[in-house]
């Protein structure tokens, strides 16, 4: 403290000195002139910034032999490195200016800039922590991995930068593709500092993608303590991997242990419609049908689904169609909405009670068209007999109507064909909703929009004979080229005669372009629509 003082006193000594020099100067014509007991001197203006250069340099020279004799009186009074720090001191002050300068330039992206002033701050300092960890991290922006992982791991012979050393490791796995050694790399990292956010994340992510969900849970409930997640987040999360893995140990066979993780995922998210799904069929499995229809009405009243619908019907199998209506009156009007309606329409169909399931189809195909409603129709009008083109019309009209709601990400709009904790495209967790995803149709360069407008407008057919029983096709019937209805006709006009029997009277037949009521086949009995089938083949 005393020698910084002395060094700003005789910095403002020398500044005062020159200031009334300059002033002495300018006021005199002939110079300076020294005197000094019998001797006198004259400068010009020339030797006097000569002198005054001489002067700076001599106080400079000074200071350092002022400093040089501190240090060798702590030398004498027993500091050993006193003299070694006085010629180490302008080293140090250039190594942490190269350090200075190196952290600057790596966190502007600049990573060959960081990596030589790195290399320089090595050489001129002694602690090798700062000068390891700036090494490290430019050689990694700069992709050097090599020597980014030599100098990571001299990280971990020091405590205070293990931790540090561990994270940069494992940083480096997960861009090499190595999740196992990462997953145990981020397991080290926590046991060094607990309760680490980020850390915590990426071992998440990690053993999520491994299928670890017990470990994953673990490592959830250590973050929920941490304080880092409100407990109605952990619940769903928990529920969520809870669900995930009832599932895998259902795969591997052990369907006691699959039953209860699946009961106790519901319980921590009613309205999680898998895991209400999955533990409604374990407590029916356990013939506790009443615990199981609570689980399936609790999740419909937060979200209609048609998995819910599948699996309240699943708790009485038995049950006749008129059975099974009644018994889901009370658990679609709990929701009315467009998925009871459907549902009420489904049940109704399979009732045979096609009238009742047009009034609760109602509007829906013109209001909300998609394939399961355009099905719908196409089995009502079966069911009603109406002609084989009006079923092909709605059928036709299924391919090009959008597929409804589904399992999309909210985070890159993936849509999925069932529901799963992590997103097959981004990986992100947690971030399936139930919904219609966004609308990505437009015109068809097949010109299958003219599709329904074909199919549905068939002329008539020639009458012909009884036909055997022919079963829609649902999965999507060729439309019928314009130009062959006329061969179609005049077949159907060359096979006729040999499967009608001629009259007796020759003369009282009919012309063949006037077919009478006689000519006419007897109508056959609809057959009902498997909706099942429909759904699998994507209607």
């Amino acid at each position: 403290m005393i020698w910084t003082v002395l060094k700003i006193v005789l910095f403002l000594a020398v500044v005062a000195g020159l200031t009334l020099g300059a002033e002495a100067l300018m006021s005199s014509d002939a110079g300076l002139r020294i005197a000094f007991a019998n001797v006198e001197f004259t400068l010009g203006p020339i030797q006097m910034a000569l002198a005054a250069l001489l002067l700076l340099g001599a106080l400079w020279l000074l200071l350092k032999l002022s400093g040089l004799l501190v240090a060798t009186l702590r030398f004498i009074n027993g500091d050993e490195t006193a003299i070694s720090r006085y010629f180490q001191r302008s080293r140090r002050k250039r190594g942490f200016d190269a350090l200075t300068e190196g952290f600057i330039a790596l966190a502007s992206d600049d990573g060959d800039k960081a990596l030589t002033k790195a290399r320089s701050a090595e050489k001129l300092l002694e602690n090798r922590t700062l000068t390891n960890l700036l090494i490290a991290q430019s050689a990694q922006a700069k992709g050097d991995t090599a020597l980014a992982e030599t100098y990571f791991k001299r990280l971990l012979d020091e405590d205070r930068a293990r931790f540090v050393g561990v994270r940069g490791l494992m940083q480096q796995q997960i861009e090499a593709g190595n999740p196992e050694t990462a997953r145990k790399l981020a397991e080290t990292a926590l046991t060094l500092r607990p309760g680490h956010g980020q850390t915590q994340d990426t071992l998440m992510a990690l053993q999520n993608k491994a299928g670890d969900w017990s470990g994953a849970r673990r490592t959830l409930l250590d973050t929920s303590r941490s304080g880092r997640l409100p407990k109605p987040v952990y619940k769903r999360r928990d529920a969520v991997l809870t669900l995930q893995q009832a599932q895998a140990e259902a795969k591997a066979g052990r369907e006691s242990v699959a039953q209860d993780l699946a009961i106790e995922a519901a319980k921590h998210s009613p309205e999680l419609v898998p895991a209400a799904v999955m533990a409604a069929e374990a407590l029916t499995a356990r013939g506790k049908k009443r615990a199981a229809a609570k689980v399936i009405r609790r999740a419909w009243k937060a979200q209609p689904h048609p998995e819910l619908a599948r699996a309240f019907a699943g708790i009485e199998a038995d049950e006749t169609a008129a059975e099974r209506v009644r018994r889901f009156d009370s658990l679609l009007s709990m929701v009315e909405g467009d998925e009871a309606r459907q549902t009420r329409a489904e049940l109704l169909i399979a009732a045979e009670d096609f009238p009742a399931a047009r009034r609760a189809i109602g509007d829906l195909h013109e209001r909300l068209p998609s394939q399961r409603v355009m099905t719908i129709m196409a089995a009502i009008e079966r069911g009603e007999g109406s002609p084989d083109t009006v079923v092909r019309g709605w059928l036709a009209r299924a391919l090009t109507a959008p597929r409804g709601p589904q399992w999309v990400c909210e985070n890159c709009q993936h849509v999925h064909a069932s529901w799963h904790a992590l997103c097959d495209n981004c990986t992100s967790f947690d971030t399936l909703s139930w919904k219609s995803p966004p609308d990505s149709t437009g015109p068809s360069a097949t010109g299958t929009e003219m599709l329904p407008l074909i199919v549905g407008a068939l002329p008539a057919a020639e009458p012909q004979v009884a036909e055997p029983e022919v079963e829609i096709d649902l999965q999507a019937p060729e439309p019928p080229e314009p130009a062959a209805a006329k061969p179609e006709a005049e077949e159907a006009e060359t096979i006729e005669p040999e499967a009608t029997p001629e009259p007796a009277d020759a003369s009282a037949a009919p012309p063949a372009d006037a077919p009478t009521a006689e000519a006419e086949p007897a109508p056959t009995a609809p057959k009902p629509i498997d909706l099942e089938q429909t759904r699998r083949a994507g209607l």
